[in-house]
């Protein structure tokens, strides 16, 4: 599966390469070399990210499921319940 960005966030992610190069670094980068080294992190970096951001989805969607029983769940057979309390009452 490739990872791409669109053209707005790799603008943006380019232009930050470029920063990081010129504010950290001896020696600058140009936009095609950053634009070279993006895409390098992307195909070669980009799916531990992807895999470890799926990972922690799923995590919290099991976390959600395993609950949803205690969120909606409903008494069963209640109907004569409700009489058994109002005939108690009257009864005494």
């Amino acid at each position: 599966m490739t990872i791409e960005l669109s053209k707005e966030a790799r603008k943006e992610a380019v232009a930050s390469i470029e920063r990081y190069f010129r504010e950290n670094m001896e020696e600058r980068i140009g936009n095609i070399a950053a634009g070279a080294l993006l895409g390098f992190f992307l195909e070669e970096v980009g799916p531990a990210i992807y895999n470890r951001a799926v990972a922690e989805v799923q995590e919290r969607l099991q976390a959600r499921v395993s609950e949803l029983d205690i969120e909606v769940h409903e008494d069963e057979f209640q109907y004569w319940r409700k009489y058994e309390h109002k005939g108690r009452s009257q009864r005494s």
